[in-house]
């Protein structure tokens, strides 16, 4: 039974015992109950049924439908049993996820500690006395302590992020409406998303193809990957961080430096800014919106039986903000993202810490509003200029005190340039070990082989290359500044013929022949707008048109004019453009 779903699914009910962590869960559902969701994955799997998620264990916010299982934002008394999942669950379910139950939250996501719960505080996975982050607080603790292999969680101001950096794990935060968001109570419903928690980013990658798509739709110049060399942002002041927290970013940015990447620091005032708004300006009328109705109509009740005391007084003070000064401050949002989006300007990604530090339950005990706001110096402007953005570990930090803390950073793009940010991220995560006591509920998914973008339904034309478009030769920059990405090696169909043409830098040109050989060459995607450009730019004497490939699959390749080929000298025996080079 060693590797199969029930398998998993025992362990990881072993594991949560272990752990003796109860707060991090509101429903846990019952083991037997899930053995018999496992037996029934591992009999489809067996029948040759391709479920990529297979026997991954999921854990999910409580803000989030789960059919069975009762909604309840972390408020007792609040919210109905849905009759189905919100579309997300669904799609991971049935792409071979296990559901273990619904965790904590800072109740009705307002809050970025994790500790604003009647169902108690949830505590940092390595350090107790330490926070989680939140509000997707059980979600991130139930991933980082091994107990889960992914985990659903919302973002609204950075709750899908701040405790994926405190936790040492990946957290996706998607574009906005990118993952359908059905069955997901509204925090600021302009503003939510549905996000996913991962110990790694190919399988949180993996997830996100999975969950999306369907609901706002991809454009067709969507971004498919950042250059071999992307210009990177980052903050040119870093409020809040301590001396050794900075001393860890700068790594971050002297890596990505090693890395080729070209990186610049810019003016961040105006994210700052917007930062500040979501909570301290009318924008948070739309938490009053969302659930000012329900805690109005509730009656005084003890601490922890009724609703969380802070969370109550910032959504009820929000029911004083007049309609003419919420449009006023969405004017001067839009004003600041103008701003800040110009800053970005000319650049692949904004690199920055994930938080600015990471505070003890007492801190958050004695200054509730004061830490929560510190925690979303870095996230809160994210959503409110419509920015895409994925969290991952960065390593360790070694506090003054000697405690050793998770550090991460976010790398920002825009709006559907999701593949972008997960490229750079890719060039920095360094994966945390889950805590030693704990066995892992499950191994890691396979990584994913495509941008996840594209399984979510952007579509990427795939295009042939033989010779100077290959990763490393003089034209491959053509593809990487129109957001290409790399698919991989490849052979074509004994069709073709390779020749070099006299052409500057020198290129291969290719013709159908009866004689032909199978040539090495490299597939690459393309958001459709990207091909038309690369195709209006095209010199004689290339062509573009559908070339097959070994496996019998059909791609757009290159081929060259009759006239030119006449002219040219046959390299076929050398079967790779390459390999003639280097004769």
């Amino acid at each position: 039974m060693s590797g199969t779903a029930e398998a998993r699914v025992r362990a990881a009910y072993a594991a949560i015992d272990a752990a003796d962590r109860p707060e991090v869960w509101i429903t846990l559902r019952p083991e037997a109950e899930l053995v018999a969701e496992a037996r029934d994955v591992d009999a489809r799997t067996t029948a040759g049924e391709r479920l990529p998620l297979a026997g991954l264990l999921l854990a999910v916010k409580n803000n989030v439908d789960v059919a069975g299982i009762r909604t309840t934002a972390a408020c007792p008394g609040f919210g109905e049993v849905p009759t189905r999942d919100a579309t997300a669950v669904a799609r991971l379910r049935a792409a071979g996820a296990l559901v273990l139950g619904a965790t904590n939250l800072d109740q009705f996501a307002t809050g970025l500690v994790g500790t604003r719960s009647p169902f108690g505080a949830v505590r940092d996975a390595r350090r107790p006395d330490r926070i989680s982050g939140g509000s997707s607080s059980g979600s991130a603790v139930a991933v980082a302590l091994g107990l889960a292999d992914l985990a659903i969680g919302t973002d609204t101001a950075g709750s899908g992020r701040v405790p994926a950096g405190l936790q040492g794990i990946v957290g996706i935060k998607p574009t906005l409406g990118v993952v359908p968001t059905d069955g997901l109570l509204p925090a600021c419903p302009s503003w939510d998303a549905i996000t996913v928690f991962a110990r790694d980013l190919s399988t949180a990658e993996l997830a996100a193809g999975i969950m999306a798509g369907g609901a706002r739709a991809w454009p067709a110049n969507t971004k498919l990957a950042a250059p071999s060399q992307p210009r990177v942002a980052y903050p040119d002041s870093l409020p809040g961080l301590s001396g050794e927290w900075r001393t860890a970013f700068e790594r971050v940015i002297h890596a990505l430096e090693d890395q080729g990447a070209r990186t610049e620091p810019i003016p961040f005032e105006a994210f700052l800014d917007a930062a500040r708004m979501l909570y301290e300006s009318s924008l948070v009328a739309e938490r009053y919106a969302a659930v000012g109705a329900y805690l109005d109509a509730q009656p005084e009740e003890p601490w922890p039986h009724g609703a969380d005391p802070t969370v109550t007084a910032i959504v009820r003070s929000a029911r004083t903000h007049s309609a003419h000064a919420y449009v006023a401050d969405r004017v001067r949002l839009e004003a600041l993202r103008t701003e800040a989006l110009a800053r970005l300007e000319g650049f692949d990604a904004l690199v920055i810490p994930t938080a600015p530090r990471h505070p003890t339950l007492a801190e958050v005990e004695a200054d509730p509003v004061g830490v929560n706001s510190l925690m979303g110096t870095y996230t809160n402007f994210c959503n409110l200029f419509d920015l895409s953005a994925v969290a991952v570990p960065a390593g360790a930090v070694c506090e003054a005190d000697g405690e050793v803390s998770q550090f991460g950073v976010t790398v920002v793009a825009g709006a559907f340039e999701d593949a972008v940010a997960a490229d750079v991220a890719r060039r920095i995560e360094q994966p945390a070990e889950p805590p030693a006591l704990l066995p892992r509920a499950a191994a890691p998914a396979a990584p994913h082989p495509q941008p996840w973008p594209v399984a979510a339904g952007a579509r990427a034309v795939p295009l042939v290359v033989v010779g100077a478009h290959r990763r490393g030769q003089a034209l491959v920059h053509e593809l990487e500044e129109l957001a290409a990405a790399w698919d991989g090696e490849v052979r074509t169909a004994p069709e073709y013929r390779m020749l070099a043409l006299e052409t500057r830098p020198q290129k291969p040109g290719l013709i159908r022949s009866d004689r032909g050989a199978e040539l090495v060459g490299e597939r690459w995607l393309l958001s459709p707008a990207a091909l038309g450009e690369f195709l209006a730019e095209l010199p004689r004497p290339m062509l573009l048109g559908r070339m097959r490939l070994v496996d019998g699959s059909e791609c757009v390749g290159f081929a060259c004019d009759a006239v030119a080929a006449a002219q040219s000298e046959d390299i076929t025996d050398y079967r790779d453009w390459l390999a003639w080079q280097g004769r």
